[in-house]
Formats: structure tokens, sequence, C-alpha cells
């Protein structure tokens, strides 16, 4: 009887697991399709079809080169264009993850799977936002971004695993003996 509780906890340990990176997954892929849905990137220009390569053909004619000129020009627009969207989904997705990094905070004491799928949630968003950061090209966005994040991280990290619950630095109650550590 004993060995069946044990077997159930088990299971309900790895299923609290589970649902703590499911949960976790599941908010970064909505703040991340979120942002697509209503803030959607740039078209990127279609090659001309006429610059298609012909058989036999050596050079391309003066119409080509135009073509050629105009789609170079297009391409560039783009990436200047695409360069501004990946700052701008940077910050709405770098402030939804500090968002999700304090609602986690904030349910802490509640219950301690959600806060966890929350927290991992606001750490996978992080990751994307710093990613973002980077394909903008901008170096003073992506040093925000990251910073941003080293913060954050810490602060959670701290609040998280190193303060115990009554606000103080976790250490050897009042008047007790400190543990006696072996070399091993």
């Amino acid at each position: 009887m004993a060995e069946k509780k044990l077997a159930r906890a088990d299971d309900n340990q790895v299923m609290k697991i589970v649902y703590t990176f499911f949960l976790g997954a599941l908010l970064a892929l909505f703040v991340g399709l979120g942002i697509d849905t209503f803030y959607p990137g740039p078209e990127m220009p279609e090659y001309p079809a006429e610059m298609q390569y012909k058989p036999g053909q050596d050079e391309f004619t003066a119409e080509q080169q135009q073509l050629e000129r105009e789609y170079t020009e297009r391409m560039d627009g783009w990436r200047e264009e695409q360069n501004i969207y990946n700052r701008n989904v940077a910050i709405v997705s770098l402030a939804a993850a500090v968002l999700l990094l304090a609602a986690s905070l904030a349910l802490e004491k509640r219950n301690k799977v959600l806060t966890n799928g929350i927290m991992l949630g606001g750490l996978f968003t992080l990751l994307y936002a710093i990613g973002r950061s980077f394909a903008s090209q901008e170096t003073r966005m992506t040093f925000a971004a990251v910073t941003v994040g080293l913060v954050v991280v810490l602060f959670i990290g701290w609040r998280r695993f190193f303060q115990d619950r009554e606000g103080s630095p976790p250490g050897p109650a009042a008047g007790a003996a400190p543990r006696e550590t072996t070399g091993v």
C-alpha cells in the first residue's frame, strides 16, 4: 500500500514538472505569436520573374539590369524595415517577459507549480526578446535587452532561491550551531 502511494507521488511529481515546462513554453509561444498576429513583419520583395536564368543567355539585358537595381533597392529597404521591426518586437517581448516574471513573483506563495510555469514562460520570452534584439543589428538594443535580462534573472534567482520566505537571507537559525561539513 505504501509503495502505491509513493508511486502515485512520484507520478504526480513528474506531471508537475511536465506541466511547468509545458506552461512555460506555451506562454512564450503566446507572446511570440500574439506579436506576430497583431504586428506582422514587413513583406520581403519577390525576385522578378524576368530575372530567372534562361539557357544560352550570357549577359543581362538593359531591362534586366534595371530590374536588378530596383530589386536590390527594394531588398535594402526591406532589410532596414526588418531591423526596425525586430527592434520593436524585442522591446514588446522584453516588456512581456518582465511582466510574466513579475507575475511569477506576485503569485509565488499561492501555487508553486503555476508560479514556476509562469516564471519559466517569462524566461523563455526573455530569451526570445534577446534573440530578436540580436536580429535587429542594433548593439544598444541588444545590450539593453541583455542588461534587463541579467538584472531580472539575478533578482528572481536571489528572491526565489536565496531569500527565505520571511525576507531574510538564508542561514543558520539564531542560536543554532553551525553544521559540520565533510571534506568529501
